[in-house]
């Protein structure tokens, strides 16, 4: 059996940024091209900084003439006792300390989910951070968007009379004695979704434990966990204490980033806890709205509306903000983190964080940490998975601490298209209430104004259409590039009397209220209709009703896994939830003067398990964070295909979805700490410095099973707590592999009592590079404790680099295979041109310190390597290499481990697009002012043949789990010259070899 060694990060610190408007990125279609010098310094500015020394939150003392803060099990962090106040002195010491080792100073400090300050910092100044002992990491305060986003608890079966709220004693007890903190956009205290009467200042009766009140300005709440809630209505623009109520127990905001950054003109929001956009709004209303809300759009009757846990409090902090264009639209890392640690503060039980990147955040994120902190200190934290599906890994909010969220349809709204010729095609349609034609249908191109570009029209954009040619007709428009809502409104505005919005590939149909009567139609009914409406004397109905697809689904736009993060070594995301066209409550001024509307994004599937959490919670107070997560997913059942078969695809769905009816039930429970947190980082390479030994991602105790490389064999550990006493038996299926538990049989005689069993993978008939699923179930005690499995067998461990010297030579290094058909080969040799470059610390000017390249990777390309060289050895050079999305946003993927005279980083198999690399100087060498390099960036095809370039073996015989040596030879080098070769292994693993 082969055991699988530490991985380490390439990176020691993580950063995002955001590019420089301008930068124009050097692109060659079918090659690879030339890194091209672009604008400096794009590596400064502000940044959080999060140290390794432990928060309030988590603090368990070890700090001499310090004692722990961390909370009892069951408690509260304590912010204000003499214990904290001497602790947060010692961190904002220690963190002035470290600001002033690079020459700044902090802007804001953090102590109680987080050990951290926020600073702006040069690219220098940051790189020397990274490299700074006690430093976890280095993040840009970078601009967070919210996740874009028939009645979902009805579906979820909360309602009725044999529902889960009439079990729990009615919806004025779902969720009773529970808050949920939410931080997001704000919140619009007006909406008959958060009516509730005025906050007094009298005590409650003992008869009515969980009543909040008022002591002075702060709302004080006993909770159901026998803690105490005391929170803040703070007072800000169109915002007074008065319109915090029994129902919303404490509003606040942060924006002391965004504030910082975009200037007064450029803001559209209210400096208050007042939501300027509506997500806020719609995501509290969705977690704990009150029960029975009469919703209606525009005069349309869609019945009553509740939240998940209409019987818990919401206490909101707004961190996201709205502004005049999408550059100015976001929160930045340093506001969110201020508002998870107001949070945890507060003492909320549940924190709803509707928010996701299309890169997935690094677990040592300053976010992430400080929902680590938050989860430590017993509060439930569900997160967005994102929506930039359904791409492989494109899943954010994957630490193992929280519960990563996926979106999934509910029985949806529909409208049929029936065309002239008796076809019809039946999509999603919340605004055709009664028959629309028969009527002419035309495509936007067609009835386009002169001055508009086909484009524009095909899209519907703003003033894109002729009202002489659109009046009395149905249009179809385009999806994409402009809002959705704003295709019908320029329909309207040109006289059309109805719409059909076609999807051009396959993506999600969106059940948004338009301004004319709109179906959304897929792929490939809306090509078909298009080639429809095209012809001459075209004509359509629009009908209200169809047939549905199969529900629940994932959304196509759902964020997909594997974890990156982990490596693939933790299932994620862990849940899907309703998130496809759910009516919530939002802000009018920015939602159309509408009160309610329909939003589609993991932002709404989010808010249903935070939601499921409270009433979890409100039911079992004591119950830890992660068991309540253990419970949610072990009885989870999978969603659907479009045919109507069970997925089997857990990067999708997680476990599955959510099925609360069986969550009171999980049988067993898979449970986890901070400890298990720690080891779970130091595994995959984050250095903690709190002495928690590492733990192999695998082996975190999870409710799922992940391997992302399973070589030949590997045995996972795991231990379950019984919920309720009996005996199990295990079951395990994983198609292509071998697998087996041991022991396979518990016998739980008692509530709480834990044990521990073992499960071994071994690599079968399975394809080497292909994930395969499967699940394991534990029978008994009248329920099924599921766990989903994904294993993905790989074709060898090899090391990611080698190095020789010489005009020839060889150089040989171990790889492990998985299998024993191993053919290697070698690609190469390659020598990208030298190109000169100066850097300077010494001016005291930032883009003296920082030269940048952008450069594209084509489709084919083995491997990169980059190398920034200077002749003088006392010089010190550091390289970032950063990727750039479609969007802009760049996510940093490789940071030089060692600051030298010869920086060197290489990429095997990079993902083509495009890319930056940063050249940064730390220091001159003493007498200079400069340091001038030469700069190398070498892509390796199949084409690259300089010089000889051999391997051996090339058809070794292999045994899995058995390393075996390898050699790579080369001859006709010119000395002198940097030359890139690549060994490549079967599934495009390989190992880049320097030479010179």
């Amino acid at each position: 059996m082969a055991s699988k060694s530490r991985r380490t990060r390439a990176a020691r610190g993580s950063v995002t940024i955001t590019v420089a408007a301008g930068l124009i990125l050097a692109t060659v279609p079918g090659t690879a091209s030339a890194a091209v010098p672009a604008a400096a310094s794009l590596l400064s500015g502000r940044y959080v900084v999060t140290l390794a020394q432990k928060p309030l939150a988590t603090y368990q003392g070890g700090v001499s003439g310090l004692a722990p803060t961390k909370p009892a099990k069951g408690a509260k962090v304590d912010v204000a006792g003499a214990d904290a106040q001497r602790y947060r002195g010692f961190l904002n010491d220690t963190q002035t300390k470290v600001a002033a080792s690079v020459g700044v100073k902090p802007v804001t400090h953090y102590s109680v989910a987080t050990n951290g300050f926020t600073a702006t910092l040069s690219g220098a100044q940051a790189l020397k951070l990274m490299h700074t002992p006690g430093v976890m990491s280095v993040t840009k305060d970078e601009l967070h968007k919210p996740a874009d986003d028939h009645n979902s608890t009805d579906f979820l079966g909360l309602s009725g009379n044999k529902g889960l709220w009439s079990a729990l004693g009615g919806t004025a007890n779902a969720g009773k004695g529970v808050v949920i903190g939410d931080i997001d956009t704000g919140i619009w205290p007006e909406s008959r979704s958060f009516a509730a009467p005025a906050l007094g200042t009298k005590p409650p009766a003992a008869d009515e434990p969980y009543r909040p009140y008022l002591q002075g300005t702060t709302t004080v709440m006993q909770k159901a966990d026998g803690n105490t809630f005391t929170g803040t209505c703070q007072i800000g623009e169109q915002f007074d204490a008065s319109l915090c109520n029994r129902k919303l127990v404490g509003a606040r905001y942060f924006g002391d980033s965004w504030t910082s950054v975009v200037p007064p003109e450029k803001r559209a929001d209210y400096l208050s806890a007042r939501d300027g956009q509506g997500h806020g709004t719609h995501t509290a209303s969705t977690a704990a709205g009150n029960a029975k809300v009469a919703a209606s759009i525009d005069n349309v009757d869609f019945g009553d509306i509740s939240g998940v846990a209409p019987g818990a409090v919401v206490s909101v902090y707004k961190a996201l903000w709205e502004g005049k264009d999408a550059a100015s639209t976001g929160g930045y890392t340093g506001d969110i983190v201020a508002a998870i640690d107001q949070a945890v503060a507060d003492g909320v039980d549940v924190i709803n964080y509707s928010v996701g990147s299309i890169f997935e955040s690094s677990a040592d994120n300053p976010i992430q940490l400080a929902f680590l902190s938050a989860a430590s200190a017993g509060i439930f934290v569900s997160t967005a998975g994102g929506n930039s599906g359904p791409e492989a890994s494109t899943l954010d909010n994957t630490s193992p601490w929280e519960m990563t969220v996926a979106a999934s349809t509910v029985a949806p709204f529909t409208g049929t298209v029936v065309l002239g010729n008796g076809t019809k095609y039946t999509g999603i349609s919340t605004s055709v209430t009664s028959t629309v034609g028969p009527k002419p249908v035309v495509l936007s191109t067609a009835v386009k104004t002169a001055a508009a570009s086909a484009s524009d029209a095909a899209l519907c954009m703003p003033n894109s259409l002729d009202p002489a040619l659109v009046a009395g007709k149905i249009v179809t428009c385009d999806r994409g590039v402009n809002a959705r809502v704003e295709k019908s409104a320029e329909v309207k505005r040109a006289g059309g009397v109805g719409m059909v919005l076609v999807n051009l590939s396959d993506s999600s149909l969106d059940a948004d209220f338009h301004s004319v009567p709109t179906v959304h139609i897929n792929t490939p009914d809306s090509v078909a209709f298009k080639a429809y409406a095209a012809t001459a004397g075209a004509q359509v109905t629009l009908v209200k009703g169809g047939t549905a697809a199969p529900y629940p689904q994932v959304a196509a736009f759902s964020s997909r896994g594997p974890s990156l993060a982990s490596k693939g070594d933790l299932l994620k995301p862990d849940i899907a939830a309703p998130g496809v066209s759910i009516l919530a409550a939002v802000a009018p001024p920015t939602n159309s003067g509408r009160n309610f509307d329909f939003l589609s994004g993991t932002s709404m599937a989010t808010p249903h398990i935070s939601g499921l959490a409270a009433l979890y919670l409100g039911k079992f107070p004591t119950m830890s964070p992660m068991q309540v997560k253990s419970a949610m997913m072990t009885t989870a059942v999978d969603t659907k295909t479009a045919t109507g078969a069970a997925s089997t695809d857990p990067f999708a769905q997680g476990a599955g979805e959510v099925t609360p009816a069986k969550m009171f039930n999980p049988g067993l429970v898979y449970d986890s700490s901070d400890v298990d947190w720690l080891g779970y980082l130091e595994g995959i390479g984050v250095a903690t410095g709190t002495g928690v030994p590492a733990i192999d991602p695998s082996d975190y105790n999870a409710p799922s099973i992940a391997i992302g490389q399973l070589l030949g064999s590997q045995t996972v550990t795991r231990t379950v707590t019984a919920v309720t006493p009996g005996l199990y038996r295990a079951t395990v299926t994983v198609p292509g592999v071998k697998a087996t538990v041991t022991p396979s049989i518990l016998d739980f005689t008692a509530a709480g009592q834990t044990k521990q069993f073992k499960v071994t993978f071994t690599q079968d008939t399975a394809n080497s590079g292909t994930t395969v699923t499967g699940a394991l179930n534990w029978a008994g005690a009248g329920t099924t404790v599921r766990s989903q499995i994904a294993l993905t067998p790989q074709s060898a461990l090899a090391p990611v680099d080698a190095t020789g010297t010489g005009t020839s030579g060889k150089v040989t290094f171990p790889v492990t295979p998985g299998f024993a058909k191993f053919p290697i080969a070698a690609y190469g040799l390659a020598s990208g041109p030298l190109q000169a470059g100066t850097v300077s610390a010494s001016t005291g000017n930032p883009a003296d310190q920082e030269h940048d390249y952008t450069f594209s990777v084509a489709p084919g390309t083995k491997a990169l390597q980059f190398s920034a060289k200077t002749d003088n050895p006392a010089a010190t050079l550091g390289m970032v290499i950063v990727r750039v999305a479609a969007d802009g946003r760049q996510e940093i993927v490789g940071i030089s481990d060692l600051l030298t005279a010869d920086a060197r980083l290489s990429m095997s198999q990079p993902a083509p697009g495009n890319y930056l690399v940063a050249v940064i100087t730390l220091g001159d060498a003493a007498g200079t002012t400069s340091t001038p390099y030469h700069f190398q960036h070498t892509a390796i095809t199949a084409k690259d043949k300089l010089g000889t370039f051999t391997v051996s073996p090339t058809n070794p015989k292999a045994t899995p789990g058995k390393p075996l040596d390898v050699t790579a030879s080369w001859a006709g080098a010119n000395a002198g010259t940097r030359y890139v070769g690549y060994v490549e292994y079967p599934h495009a693993v390989g190992t880049i070899v320097t030479i010179n």
